[in-house]
């Protein structure tokens, strides 16, 4: 795929876009305020996710192990 092709997809995903969202319509400022709260849920969204998401995996695995019987990592059985 050369340059120039890439650059005529990548303008027909973004007119792709607008036609979708209606942005087409808006007025340039109005644009602005709409591209801005998007991308400011959108980048929020990641942040949630990259701090919460490893914590509920780590839990929901810690619950499994348990349910299953195995023991924890800081459980020390001592046998002698």
């Amino acid at each position: 795929m050369d340059i120039k092709s890439m650059k005529n997809y990548l303008y027909w995903l973004y007119c792709q876009f607008e036609l979708i969202t209606c942005s087409y319509l808006m007025e340039p400022w109005e644009k602005v305020l709409f591209y801005t709260f998007n991308i400011t849920m959108l980048v929020m969204m990641l942040y949630t996710t990259y701090i919460f998401v490893p914590v509920h995996i780590s839990t929901a695995f810690q619950f499994f192990l348990h349910l299953f019987g195995n023991q924890h990592e800081n459980t020390v059985s001592v046998v002698k």
